[in-house]
């Protein structure tokens, strides 16, 4: 008999905290479970410790294979996966124990494709609060026509800075397994920044029903400062352009709502972080050498048509600013902004 829900875990070097992540989900509420850990070629023990849970767990399922990327690995455990649903728990993290009972109940009862929670962001250095964050829907139950009207027109962007509707991680949703089968073809392994709208997106396409459970945070992400603060991707836009062109291939073939201006606005909020980004974790490097880096991110083709075409009119006016800043291609500005910005803040 197929378990009730299916989990996946995606698994790469994380001996440190493999073990709270897979006894948080052993200690569920909910008994009828299958747990697919999958060790994407960890070079550590973390492979090792996943067959050692399978010898005492009879619901552990371990898959072993080359190293692929996070999207890679979890395809492999849903494409393993035998339950009705399927969610995820990234292998650093860890859960309340009643999530995935919370989280099926109400799919069940409400017959969702897609049900949807919070999540609590944790901080490595335990001195940091704890933030939540969650989808911007109320507690209902969407019908299609609901999800039409009331999420797609801001399902994205609506129109603020990173004012998406719907959270994007896929660790906070509960999904019907036939749904993403039926969508795993639009999840490319080569995406790396954002991936997981790849699945979020083209599933809330085909949703009939979409539930929410407010004021519920039973996800715990974790945050590593240090691992933060390393060196900046140089490749950052061009790894975020490739997910913002994979999303308009998407909205292009599942064709029901035109979520170009959406795209183009998340994906203009993420090159100012990248920005942003690229001046704080570089600038020891340099000024000459920020610039140059600046230089070449300004005049990427994608930036360019994202700064003229736009559209969130609920933007601050420092938020305005320095998108012009970006379009008149102003630099030193951006640099001496961003600098002191972040050195006053400490």
């Amino acid at each position: 008999m197929s378990p009730k829900v299916s989990i996946v875990v995606p698994v790469y070097n994380v001996e440190k905290y493999l073990e709270r992540c897979v006894q948080s989900i052993q200690n569920q509420t909910m008994k009828d479970i299958e747990i697919i850990l999958v060790d994407d070629g960890a070079t550590d023990t973390s492979g090792k410790i996943c067959d050692e849970y399978a010898k005492t767990d009879s619901r552990i399922q371990v898959i072993h294979k080359e190293n692929g990327g996070l999207t890679s690995a979890w395809k492999a455990g849903v494409l393993k996966a035998s339950g009705e649903f399927v969610g995820f728990v990234d292998s650093d993290d860890w859960i309340d124990m009643d999530m995935f009972t919370t989280l099926y109940e109400k799919a069940k009862e409400t017959d969702s494709d897609l049900t949807i929670c919070g999540l609590t962001y944790e901080f490595e250095d335990g001195l940091t609060k704890t933030k939540t964050e969650s989808s911007k829907l109320s507690g209902k139950v969407y019908e299609r026509a609901d999800i039409v009207k009331e999420i797609y027109p801001t399902f994205l962007s609506d129109g603020s800075f990173f004012g998406r509707t719907i959270q994007p991680a896929r660790v906070t949703k509960l999904y019907k397994r036939q749904i993403i089968l039926e969508n795993i073809k639009y999840c490319s392994d080569l995406v790396s920044i954002g991936e997981d709208l790849q699945l979020t997106f083209p599933v809330l396409c085909d949703a009939k029903r979409v539930s929410m459970i407010d004021n519920y945070f039973p996800y715990h992400y974790w945050i590593n400062q240090k691992s933060m603060t390393g060196k900046h991707d140089p490749d950052y836009v061009g790894k975020i352009a490739e997910t913002m062109n994979q999303l308009l291939n998407i909205s292009i073939q599942k064709n029901v709502y035109d979520f170009s201006t959406q795209i183009t606005n998340d994906f203009l909020c993420l090159t100012i972080l990248g920005i942003k980004g690229e001046i704080m974790k570089n600038y020891k490097s340099g000024f000459r050498q920020v610039i140059r880096n600046l230089k070449k991110i300004f005049q990427k083709p994608e930036v360019r048509l994202a700064i003229e075409s736009y559209d969130m009119p609920k933007l601050s006016m420092s938020e305005k600013i320095y998108i012009n800043l970006i379009r008149y291609k102003l630099y030193r500005c951006c640099f001496l902004i961003t600098f002191v910005f972040f050195k006053l803040r400490g």
